[in-house]
């Protein structure tokens, strides 16, 4: 047996009870999602296309109810229309926000893509349209409750962000336990408005969603985990019926909300990726386990720990050096079905602050519930690693990994 081989056998027989744990999770969420299909009475039909304005499509409505369905909330919006996770976000704060209000984090910084969202200068940004945006850092990883607290003294604070992803900083995603606790708090110190949820990464890690534990608002895409690996693009916003109204006239228009929005090429990989998705996610999980287990035994720290049950499927692994670095993004790439030849190189992304490599070698463009990795190409040199459709793949794309490393 080669050196790649018997490090990963070692691993997977150090991780049969973390991988026991996970299908366990996976079970729980399928017959979820299985129960609203039930309950919606999905049919054949529902994967019809619709043109022009769509009015009395129902496919594109009865999938909004069973995302609604599955996320434990009133009201769902999901739309092929939206082109990522940055963009649904931005749909749901420019529909909530008005003039004169604050959006307060208490998550810290948001994503780096969110940054010209929420403060770019002539960009149409929510600063442009007099929307201020105040934080609350996290402290060691954890919300910071005398902060947030301070915070909501600002009578103008009408929507509280949090970020369950660790984003671009070497810290644990954000557990639903913790994501509880903090909407309990923020109730508790009198705020009326809307907490908002940025749920990218963490659909079906754990066995509830945000809208479960207190939020008003979650939002993701469908490139991501909910999509399953099948849906080719889109997003969704679920939450409390009050708000997704006012989201769904930002979407298309005030006057027409939810009731137009047509897709003529129909809706079959959007109900088929939400119900592989629970599996997928599982997959993705095990090969993050398993990529976290083997880099810790040649010397390379990752996280989240391999002792805890994760809350997204993101690995962040450290590098010594930005060469190292660079190689293990292009191994992700070398493994992947799609673009294998292609050498990648640091590049000036829209929306990053710092030159981004890249590794997506997708089916979906860009899509990171598939095996992907990306980094910013500075100190301290993490690279974050996500997704996976098959635990075989990953598997096979760790042995490229090792022998590059």
């Amino acid at each position: 047996m080669q050196g790649a081989e018997r490090l990963i056998a070692k691993s997977e027989e150090q991780l049969k009870e973390t991988f026991r744990k996970l299908d366990e999770i996976s079970y729980f969420n399928q017959v979820k999602v299985i129960k609203a299909f039930h309950k919606n009475r999905v049919a054949l039909r529902h994967f019809s296309g619709s043109t022009g304005y769509g009015y009395g499509d129902e496919g594109r409505d009865t999938l909004n109810q069973v995302f609604a369905d599955v996320f434990g909330a009133e009201s769902a919006l999901v739309s092929p229309n939206i082109v990522s996770g940055t963009h649904a976000l931005t749909v749901g704060l420019f529909g909530l926000l008005r003039a004169g209000d604050t959006l307060f984090s208490i998550s810290g910084n948001p994503y780096d893509t969110l940054q010209d969202v929420i403060a770019g200068k002539d960009t149409g940004s929510l600063a442009d349209f007099g929307i201020s945006f105040e934080k609350a850092d996290l402290k060691d990883g954890a919300f910071d409750y005398h902060a947030i607290e301070n915070g909501l003294r600002n009578p103008k604070v009408k929507v509280v962000f949090i970020q369950r992803s660790r984003g671009y900083e070497w810290r644990d995603a954000l557990s639903q336990e913790k994501i509880s606790e903090a909407c309990a708090f923020v109730r508790k110190c009198g705020f009326q408005g809307c907490i908002f949820v940025d749920n990218c990464y963490g659909e079906f890690v754990e066995t509830s969603e945000p809208t479960q534990n207190g939020a008003d608002v979650a939002v993701g895409s469908l490139i991501k985990n909910a999509g399953g690996g099948i849906a080719p693009t889109g997003g969704y916003i679920v939450g409390r019926q009050k708000y997704v109204e006012k989201i769904a006239g930002r979407l298309t228009a005030p006057s027409i909300g939810a009731e137009v929005g047509s897709y003529s090429a129909g809706y079959q990989y959007f109900y088929q990726g939400l119900f592989l998705a629970p599996h997928t996610v599982n997959q993705a999980l095990k090969g993050s386990f398993l990529i976290g287990a083997c880099l810790d035994q040649i010397g390379y720290k990752t996280s989240p720990s391999l002792e805890n049950m994760p809350y997204d499927i993101t690995r962040a692994i450290q590098f010594p050096s930005d060469t190292k670095l660079i190689a293990f993004i292009q191994s992700v790439q070398e493994a992947s079905p799609i673009d294998s030849f292609v050498q990648l190189q640091p590049w000036d992304m829209p929306g990053y602050e710092d030159r981004v490599i890249m590794a997506a070698g997708c089916f979906v463009q860009g899509a990171s519930i598939e095996l992907s990795a990306d980094a910013p190409v500075k100190e301290p040199y993490i690279a974050y690693f996500q997704g996976g459709l098959t635990y075989e793949h990953c598997k096979y794309a760790l042995t490229k990994i090792i022998e590059k490393l």
